[in-house]
């Protein structure tokens, strides 16, 4: 029973945590969001004292139960071992846990941190670990699916489903995740739970607190016959089948030891306490009569494809209308409500929730060393609008605070800047003030270009005390490739 409850509660939260990153709706935020929030590492970086608390409550009730249930980087791997388990059965054996070489990352990912190397705190943090590889590798299979639908329900005269842009975000994340799939993949496929309890730093703060849950899987020795069994099925090699131990800093208490176990000498409850007092911290072993049937884990839960080549577009089947180039921004622009770029680097673990639920299209990974991975704006595909806090909402470590849309349409990420050398004005002869008409802020100006004729071409003046940055300017500039006004990030978010 244990087994299939934790079952059916990893598959529940592993699906609704990866449609988190595959739904370019917004819709399923509203109902899974709140699984993002309660990932460990998130809570933390987002001072989630509640969030924080439960966690460590639940370790110390039920074991490393959110490495089974929760996280989603956990329930991946324990997918591929069990596609392996199918053609291999009785494939693990007993083995020591490494705990220097968990130390060793645990305390590579603080020093990290308070050292400000972002990239080795973004690359060893499961969840977002996990959700690169939503977001990178099975978003555009899943957009290109959808579109292949959409394509077809077309031919139908139905709109059931409608066509999502497919678009190429970053190279270097799209790397950095296939080669986070490959390396868990193959850790995964022989050794089961390698990474958990070897590398994850999330693992080796929860390995802990688990050492003292108080719900264990132990031996009733009365019927043990020694088989091996519960250690050939433990992808933590944490079962010793001849001393009758288990190691409950890796135990993430999966079942499987006690579904292959034919005499029932596996229990999982609260051991008597004569057997407590017997048992080292990482170990228990002894015989019970009176051990609780298996606890039911219900308590705990709340309830490339090749990325297809986008068409050319075409202005009224004559001309073909080049793509926008960004700008070269001498300061980066950070999304509304990460505050400043400091806080945005402090706080941010890259795993891109927010870039992959941006209804607009400005949000993409950073290539810039010092922020790698982490999101930043250019308005290539859309702009910023001010109505818009969906990244803010989204976010579960707090480096993107929640905005209000009052607030948010008051908050100045940058400024623009006007590019004479660009403008239409002054290149082709035309009227244009696109700029002016479609700026929110009412930011912009057209003025004469020269100042002594007032029948000289207009061109924009920006107002920087009332721009807020939002790029509407500059994503409907008509100039191409670059456009004639673009933005400059501010380094420090102001409020106005």
């Amino acid at each position: 029973m244990l087994r299939k409850t934790r079952t059916i509660l990893a598959t529940v939260f592993f699906v609704c945590i990866t449609l988190l990153f595959l739904d370019f709706t917004g819709e399923l935020h509203h109902w899974f969001g709140w699984m993002a929030k309660i990932q460990f590492l998130p809570a933390l970086l987002a001072l989630n004292v509640i969030v924080l608390i439960l966690l460590i409550a639940l370790t110390l009730i039920f074991g490393r139960i959110y490495c089974s249930v929760i996280c989603p980087l956990g329930v991946f791997q324990d997918a591929i071992a069990w596609i392996h388990n199918k053609r291999k059965k009785n494939r693990y054996s007993y083995s020591k846990g490494h705990s220097l070489v968990r130390y060793i990352f645990l305390a590579i990912m603080v020093l990290a941190f308070f050292a400000g190397v972002n990239v080795i705190v973004e690359l060893l943090a499961p969840y977002s670990a996990y959700g690169r590889m939503a977001s990178a590798i099975m978003q555009p299979i899943y957009i290109f699916g959808n579109n292949l639908l959409a394509s077809m329900a077309e031919k139908a005269d139905s709109y059931t489903f409608y066509h999502a842009d497919l678009w190429f975000k970053s190279l270097p994340v799209l790397l950095v995740a296939v080669i986070t799939f490959i390396i868990l993949f193959v850790l995964a496929w022989r050794n089961g739970r390698t990474y958990c309890n070897t590398i994850c730093p999330v693992g080796t703060v929860l390995s802990f607190i688990s050492r003292f849950s108080w719900m264990k899987i132990y031996f009733d020795d009365s019927k043990c016959k020694n088989c091996s069994k519960c250690s050939k099925n433990c992808k933590a090699s944490c079962i010793d089948y001849q001393s009758h131990t288990v190691d409950y800093s890796r135990c993430v208490v999966c079942g499987n030891c006690i579904d292959n176990c034919k005499f029932g000498a596996l229990k999982y409850g609260h051991p008597a306490a004569k057997d407590d007092n017997k048992q080292s911290t990482d170990t228990q072993g002894n015989n019970t009569d009176t051990s609780k049937r298996a606890f039911l884990l219900t308590s705990v839960a709340l309830s490339t494809a090749a990325l297809a080549q986008e068409g050319k577009k075409v202005d009224g089947g004559l001309a073909v209308i080049q793509d926008k180039v960004a700008p070269k921004r001498q300061t980066p622009i950070t999304p509304p409500g990460s505050l400043s770029m400091a806080n945005l680097s402090k706080r941010c673990t890259a795993c891109q929730l927010c870039i992959t639920e941006c209804p607009n299209g400005v949000l993409r990974p950073s290539s810039d060393l010092n922020h790698f991975m982490q999101p930043t704006v250019s308005y290539e595909r859309g702009y910023c609008r001010p109505e818009c806090t969906r990244c803010s909402e989204v976010c579960p470590t707090g480096a993107i605070n929640l905005l209000t849309k009052a607030d948010k349409s008051a908050t100045q990420i940058g400024h623009a800047v006007w590019i004479e050398k660009n403008c239409i004005p002054l290149t082709d002869g035309w009227e244009c003030g696109n700029c002016a008409r479609h700026c929110p802020a009412g930011a912009i100006e057209m003025v004469p270009s020269d100042p002594d004729d007032e029948s000289s071409p207009l061109v924009p003046a920006v107002n920087e005390t009332r721009c807020i940055g939002c790029g509407a300017c500059e994503n409907l500039c008509p100039a191409r490739p670059f456009s004639a006004i673009h933005v400059e990030g501010h380094e420090v978010h102001h409020h106005i």
